[in-house]
């Protein structure tokens, strides 16, 4: 299962009493140094599906080290300490659906005022009466992927025949229910061809936002193919032509250079700072692995995201507040000045950071340049020229 962006808000009446809206932990200067705004959680590992990109390599079995269920009351208990407003919690897997006590879980972190998504497998799991049941313990919305316009390319992926017909049944029932949803598509080298067929078919459902995770090559998503920097370039300007167009909001997942292509499109159609600021992309400047989100492993271990699989802590023993606060790890991603490369020249650090996950999964150091941007800095060219470094086509 794909790690989930931030999902979208729902109406205020689909909120539970007394629980905020999704996203409403607030940066300070694109940096979120008090709580982060999202807190994805992995509850298992065991799902029915076998996904060729699948980050957590997941198995069908549960693991016996799963967070039992009193640990898990201790960890919402953590999160909850963040203060006021908490983080929201996404709930994913492997698939959260094969946690018998999932509704418990969601229920008991309605009741201490936490937010809480989904981010289900589509199996035969996925019903009708257990998306209602989620509903009411206070499930706010669903993400669900679809990675081919046709049940071909998307069960090619995903590897179980019929799961493309369950994805479109449940984005009725979804819909049908009342229940907001995201949809997540991989992009890669097996899918960037099938992008626009996918966003034809998606036009003609209902969904909330379009999210396009990027391929972070962890997991069983080493198998895959990265698509170029030239590629990612010409997909973002492609996608930034569909804003005011496009009937759900699109945005990119592990893309952060995406932010840059569009804010030079904002700056050229005229819009102020404030209008920038206010917009989609502009509320998501900031580095996202370590800033604004957090991740939480099956076995209580604490990451700076799903795709960035640096271990920081283990919440039998420290404390998450703690862990996001100071430890060494979250506090160098959050502070800019600390990138290397071209992503320490650039001046769109602070609005984009680069994917540290890819950073990490390319060069082993999640401080380094993200390889899909092929954006070259005036002070990089400046710097290289100074030290006589050897410059790629982009640089002259």
């Amino acid at each position: 299962m794909s790690e989930p962006s931030a999902p979208p808000s729902p109406a205020r009446s689909g909120r539970p009493d007394g629980v905020h809206a999704v996203g409403a932990v607030r940066s300070d200067d694109f940096v979120f140094r008090r709580a982060p705004m999202l807190v994805y959680w992995e509850l298992t590992r065991a799902c029915g599906l076998v996904c060729r990109h699948c980050r957590a390599s997941a198995a069908f079995g549960r693991d016996p080290r799963e967070l039992t269920f009193d640990e898990c009351l201790r960890v919402l208990d953590q999160v909850a300490s963040f203060g006021t407003p908490p983080p929201h919690v996404v709930l994913t897997g492997g698939d959260p659906l094969r946690r018998p006590d999932l509704e418990d879980i969601v229920r008991a972190a309605t009741q201490r005022r936490i937010g809480v998504s989904l981010a289900p497998a589509v199996t035969p799991d996925l019903t009708r009466e257990r998306l209602v049941a989620l509903q009411t313990s206070g499930i706010q919305t669903i993400s669900l992927s679809l990675d081919g316009s046709t049940a071909a390319r998307h069960d090619g992926v995903r590897q179980v025949p019929g799961t493309f017909d369950m994805t479109m049944a449940a984005l009725e029932m979804a819909a049908d229910i009342g229940l907001p949803v995201q949809v997540n598509t991989l992009v890669a080298r097996e899918t960037l061809a099938d992008l626009w067929d996918i966003y034809e078919l998606l036009k003609t459902k209902q969904l909330v936002r379009w999210s396009l995770f990027f391929l972070i090559t962890v997991g069983r998503g080493a198998t895959l193919r990265e698509i170029t920097p030239g590629e990612a370039e010409r997909l973002f300007h492609r996608l930034h032509a569909l804003v005011g167009e496009s009937p759900f909001q699109i945005k990119t997942t592990e893309a952060t250079h995406y932010r840059r292509v569009a804010l030079r499109h904002m700056e050229h159609q005229g819009c102020s700072p404030a209008e920038i600021a206010r917009s989609s992309v502009g509320r998501g400047f900031g580095v996202r692995d370590g800033n604004g989100i957090c991740f939480i492993d099956h076995r209580g271990r604490v990451h700076p995201s799903g795709f960035l699989p640096v271990v920081v802590g283990d919440l039998h023993t420290d404390d998450l507040v703690t862990l996001y606060r100071t430890h060494p790890t979250f506090t160098s991603l959050r502070d800019v000045t600390q990138l290397a490369g071209r992503c320490g020249a650039c001046e769109f650090a602070t609005r984009c950071g680069g994917s540290r996950a890819r950073a990490f999964a390319t060069t082993g150091s999640f401080l380094e340049s993200d390889p899909l941007c092929p954006y070259q800095p005036p002070a990089w060219r400046r710097r290289a020229k100074a030290l006589a470094l050897p410059l790629t086509e982009e640089d002259r």
